[in-house]
């Protein structure tokens, strides 16, 4: 593509933890596509980098969740935002972009659309579950939102919100009928193994709550059909040590095989999967293993949802908001025992017809998660109505 007089010159990215990074890289190829001599810089990871995007700092600085934990880290949080702020301030870009972390990208973009810079926000935040209202909130803060589900811009159109689904990047790249048998060879897996999957989330915060309860579920199933095996696809070294830890803790160190990411591949390979609330469960969807969904916050940030009853939905797992139904089991809090997560996952384990039900609804929601558009397309003709470069 050859560059016009109206192309933005620079666009800014700025993601919340490896999700983000991984949605931040794709759109920055897509833009890179579109504008071959754009500047794009941000708050980034590993993939945003390798994309050609100029890194101002690592985004697993934002990479907290709960009330607590970003109380905990508010001071830091708020100096980088100031610093990026007056960043973009005294020298600004085309367009803004948030991608994810919407406490951090939200206020930031407020700022920078009050200073006459497009802003836009990738990726909703879950509105369908939490205060509604926000949306309208959340309008006055951007010109433009970009969504990854279906569902989503309507909610957004009842409060005037411009806002676009542009698929889901995994739904579009992740084929419909996965290869199990594929996925086995690719981790030396033999494929009559009984295998399950665990996912105890990436965050410091997840480990620590949700790691020993999961462990402890896999001791008990391990009792129950003693030629169960599993794995564990991890994010970060960190993170891989301290589960590690917890294993060892249950005696299960030769019984459970750490990798170093691959958690689609893991989870394809999987018969079944438990897993902490968040991405990982679309990434089992797409993979068509059933899961059992489990999530503990943090005491505070617990008390402060049921106090204030800001979920607005009897289930909080993604799954089932797409599914429209419990489709997959979920243990929240003081429900999420060793005891009931291995009992739903051996429940999962066996052929049955819940199982066979569970696979044939993701295939029916995998198919309306891909979009004919892309957020790159929306970006592009969000530029191109208000006139190029500024």
């Amino acid at each position: 593509m050859v560059s016009s007089n109206t192309d933005p010159r620079h666009i800014v990215l700025v993601a919340g933890e490896s999700s983000g990074d991984r949605l931040g890289a794709g759109l920055a190829s897509q833009l890179r596509a579109r504008y071959p001599d754009v500047k794009l810089s941000g708050i980034t990871g590993e993939a945003m980098n390798d994309a050609g995007v100029e890194s101002w700092y690592d985004c697993q600085a934002l990479a907290l969740m709960g009330f607590a934990e970003v109380v905990g880290h508010l001071p830091e949080l708020l100096r980088l935002r100031r610093t990026i702020r007056r960043r973009m301030l005294d020298d600004p870009p085309d367009c803004f972009i948030g991608i994810d972390a919407p406490d951090f990208n939200l206020g930031l973009a407020r700022k920078l659309k009050a200073a006459g810079i497009p802003a836009v926000h990738y990726v909703s935040p879950s509105i369908w579950a939490w205060r509604q209202g926000r949306a309208g909130k959340i309008g006055r803060c951007i010109d433009l939102m970009l969504t990854l589900f279906p569902f989503e811009p309507q909610i957004y159109e009842r409060y005037q919100v411009p806002a676009r689904f542009v698929g889901h990047p995994s739904a579009q790249a992740v084929a419909l009928e996965p290869d199990r048998a594929a996925a086995r060879r690719e981790l030396g897996m033999p494929e009559d193994m009984k295998l399950v999957a665990l996912l105890p989330g990436s965050r410091g915060g997840e480990i620590k709550r949700l790691g020993p309860v999961i462990a402890a579920a896999a001791r008990l199933i391990l009792a129950a059909q003693p030629e169960v095996h599993f794995v564990t696809p991890t994010a970060t070294a960190a993170t891989r040590q301290r589960f590690s830890q917890m294993l060892a803790a249950e005696g299960l160190s030769d019984r459970v095989e750490l990798l170093e990411g691959q958690s689609f591949t893991a989870l394809c390979a999987a018969d079944a999967a438990i897993i902490a609330s968040g991405t990982a469960t679309l990434e089992a969807l797409l993979c068509k293993t059933p899961m059992v969904v489990t999530y503990r916050i943090s005491p505070i940030t617990h008390l402060i949802v049921r106090v204030t009853r800001m979920m607005k939905v009897d289930q909080f797992s993604l799954p089932n908001a797409l599914a429209g139904e419990r489709l997959v089991p979920e243990l929240m809090q003081a429900a999420a025992t060793p005891e009931g997560l291995a009992e739903e996952a051996l429940a999962l384990l066996s052929d049955s017809p819940r199982r066979s039900h569970m696979i044939e609804r993701f295939t029916e929601i995998h198919r309306s998660l891909r979009s004919d558009t892309s957020a790159g397309d929306e970006v592009a003709a969000f530029l191109a109505e208000r006139g190029g470069s500024r």
